[in-house]
């Protein structure tokens, strides 16, 4: 007896389609094999299988059985194939009869009460049954939303065991989740933190500005309680909406890992990470038997934020510099690799000295002099040189604190970012890139047309400031940013000017 069921399993962010194949021999010697590749949660299934088929009213047969998960060349993990598994069992003892079975792909964990639980991933199995011409899917409820926001497939939920089966054996009706997607955008895409709840710091918000109108990683380097974190917090709420297409993307990751929040359909804003500096390198770029995404992933299209960057590992913080050039991210193992995307904007914060108050008015630095440049070496280099903006954030004053002066707020900030971005993208509209931050040489020579007042501002920089070739190009990107934010088509020199301000820390404290 011989049955076949198609489910969907997940390979990095991606997905693929198996068949899951059931057969069972005659004979007294009870066993069941599980091939294809399982790992260990796989093998587990069996036993939740069989209490669930019991315990919903079915019989689980006595003899020999193997399970194929095909293609059986690659690895499979987790509980997602049980479902499957069981209706594959019921089909092949005649306890159900399916006409319609290769119509469906099925996936979902079982209770062993028979109950379904959710499974990681739904949105890109999703997209593979559209893409292979599969029309109906069956998902566990608390999936469903999530999966729905594919449309031309049926998404359908259900909780049980025995739900699934009356549903193909036309038992029970198949109702598809429906899910409006300009419902889920206009619901979810607001933010609980404002620009307009900061005091000061107008010079770093013009930075972050800046910063964020070309896509410019950004560096800040202030005492404790200056604002570093509360500026950097906010970097999502001035960004661009996201598109679909970046929604969608940025969805599937969070999906794969587990992070998705239940009932939940899509993710609208701008993801924000900042983890813990004791954080491994395989949890900042992903790694693992089978590799997951790391927080670099997890920031795509939003923010990664590292604060207190010394205290963090250096070769941990190295391997930041090839995804921040190429904006993707491949884990190589022995029998696979992987790509992530990793198309995030870095924002970097750290005190100038052990005790935090080297560059501080108010308070006394009581560090030596190598203790301070010991501390700031821990930042390489190469890393700096990456980091196209690097300010200085000073602590508030105390009138400032109690000014009843109203701050900019976040919209307001993001309508002057759009006109601006609305620029790139017009300059842009035939080239491989969006934004300033991302041309390259050639680009820079074509787009990056300076006065001639200005070119005596750049010469003086790369003499005084002792600039790399990188640190240069740096410079003209920000300028041609700063120019787009005044709607200027070509570089003056007070674009120049502020360009190079958000370069000073280059001859500070890594002097």
């Amino acid at each position: 007896m011989l049955a076949k069921v198609k489910s969907v399993a997940v390979f990095g962010i991606d997905a693929y389609l198996l068949d899951i194949e059931v057969y069972i021999a005659t004979g007294d010697m009870p066993y069941i094999a599980i091939v294809g590749l399982p790992d260990t949660a796989v093998k587990e299934s069996r036993d939740r299988v069989k209490a669930a088929i019991n315990n919903s009213g079915y019989r689980f047969p006595y003899g020999p059985m193997t399970i194929n998960l095909a293609p059986a060349d690659r690895k499979k993990e987790g509980p997602v194939f049980e479902l499957p598994i069981a209706i594959g069992i019921l089909i092949a003892t005649k306890q159900i009869k399916v006409s319609d079975v290769q119509e469906y792909a099925i996936v979902g964990e079982l209770s062993l009460d028979g109950k379904l639980r959710p499974v990681k991933g739904c949105l890109s199995m999703a997209f593979k049954c559209k893409e292979m011409g599969i029309k109906k899917f069956l998902v566990p409820s608390e999936n469903a939303s999530e999966a729905a926001v594919i449309d031309g497939i049926d998404t359908i939920p259900v909780k049980t065991l025995a739900d699934t089966v009356g549903i193909l054996t036309a038992a029970l009706p198949a109702v598809p989740c429906k899910v409006e997607l300009s419902t889920v955008f206009r619901e979810s895409s607001g933010y609980d933190v404002d620009y307009a709840d900061v005091k000061g710091q107008e010079h770093a918000k013009r930075a972050l500005t800046v910063a964020v109108a070309g896509n410019h990683n950004v560096i800040m380097v202030g005492p404790p309680g200056a604002g570093k974190t509360m500026l950097a917090q906010r970097i999502p709420t001035i960004m661009p909406s996201l598109t679909l297409e970046e929604a969608l993307e940025t969805t599937k990751i969070y999906s794969v890992v587990g992070l998705l929040p239940p009932g939940q359909s899509l993710i609208v804003t701008r993801p924000f990470r900042a983890p813990h500096h004791t954080i491994s390198t395989a949890g900042l770029i992903g790694g693992g038997s089978f590799p997951r995404p790391g927080e670099i992933s997890l920031s795509h299209n939003g923010v990664l934020f590292l604060d207190e960057l010394p205290e963090f590992d250096r070769k941990t913080i190295e391997v930041l510099r090839q995804p921040l050039e190429t904006g993707c991210v491949t884990i190589s193992r022995a029998m696979s690799s992987v790509t992530y995307p990793a198309q995030f904007f870095v924002c970097l914060a750290l005190n100038p000295c052990p005790c935090g108050f080297f560059t501080d008015h108010q308070k006394v630095c009581r560090c030596t002099p190598h203790q301070i440049q010991t501390y700031m070496s821990k930042v390489s280099g190469p890393l700096l040189d990456r980091i196209d903006i690097q300010i200085e954030v000073p602590s508030v004053r105390y009138r400032e604190l109690v000014s009843e002066k109203d701050a900019q707020s976040s919209k307001e900030i993001r309508e002057k970012i759009a006109v601006a971005r609305t620029m790139q993208k017009e300059r842009f509209r035939d080239q491989a890139i969006m934004v300033n931050a991302h041309m390259s040489s050639r680009h820079i020579k074509k787009y990056c047309v300076v006065e001639k007042t200005a070119e005596v501002l750049l010469h003086q920089a790369m003499t005084e400031l002792g600039l790399s070739a990188r640190g240069y190009s740096k410079i003209l990107k920000v300028a041609r940013t700063i120019a787009d934010l005044d709607e200027s088509g070509l570089i003056k020199p007070e674009h120049v000017s502020e360009a190079i301000q958000y370069r000073n820390l280059d001859r500070g404290l890594w002097k």
